[in-house]
């Protein structure tokens, strides 16, 4: 029987990882779905995920507010590890680390081929408006890196706007683990986008497979590093 794995990126489940569920998986908010999620914009039965001719198979169950793949509405798709579903406001990524490793080492440099407009197959890309078109509803101002930096009485400032307050009164130990911390997340993030490729007037990037891959690790480590901060067991889920 297959298995399938899905890493919560995003969303109230943010941090939690769903291993090895036995095909078919049915994704939603109620009790009775193998995959349920604590997100009200999900239907009650959202999508469902089988096994069909050695494939892995996402159907959407006429839910309210639609199933995305790779930020493409979908009614049915063939799932491969590193896709990426969005649900409501949950983003989930599928296949295991160990999976998604092993399709990354098969492609290579290669980008993800996705079809365009016209059907034409198109490099994988990210559009900057509509990464910061995410983000609208959650902040109350750009992070706008030009602004200067600066420190009063432990908070940090971006021009004069607070950002998160750094932890106070951290012991020697502490403070060393969370600068490590920080700069690994920095090392590998500067690594996953020093390749990127902009077009001519800059308002669409290309990242390559395996970079994009690197930024969705960074970033299921930061919700899994946010959920053990609140719930310290949950890392043995």
């Amino acid at each position: 029987m297959a298995t399938v794995t899905f890493q919560v990126l995003e969303g109230v489940d943010k941090g939690r990882i769903f291993r090895e569920l036995a095909t078919p998986v049915t994704i939603g908010r109620e009790e009775g779905n193998l995959l349920r999620l604590n997100d009200e914009r999900i239907s009650r039965f959202h999508a469902k995920v089988q096994a069909d001719g050695g494939e892995i198979i996402l159907t959407d169950l006429e839910s309210t507010n639609g199933t995305r793949v790779n930020e493409t509405v979908v009614q049915i798709r063939r799932l491969r590890p590193g896709d990426l579903i969005r649900v409501g406001r949950s983003l989930l990524l599928f296949g295991s680390d160990a999976e998604i490793f092993a399709r990354r080492a098969s492609i290579g440099g290669l980008t993800v081929p996705t079809q365009g407009a016209g059907g034409e197959v198109v490099p994988a890309t990210v559009q900057a408006h509509n990464l910061a078109a995410q983000f609208d509803n959650d902040f109350d101002f750009d992070l706008n890196l030009h602004d200067k930096l600066t420190i009063d009485n432990g908070m940090l400032y971006l021009g004069n706007r607070p950002l998160p307050p750094l932890p106070q009164k951290l012991t020697p130990s502490q403070a060393a683990r969370l600068a490590e911390l920080l700069e690994f997340l920095h090392r590998h993030l500067t690594s996953a986008t020093e390749n990127i490729q902009a077009n001519d007037d800059a308002t669409q990037i290309t990242l390559g497979y395996a970079e994009w891959q690197q930024v969705l690790a960074v970033q299921m480590l930061l919700a899994r590093y946010a959920r053990a901060v609140a719930e310290p067991d949950s890392l043995d889920e």
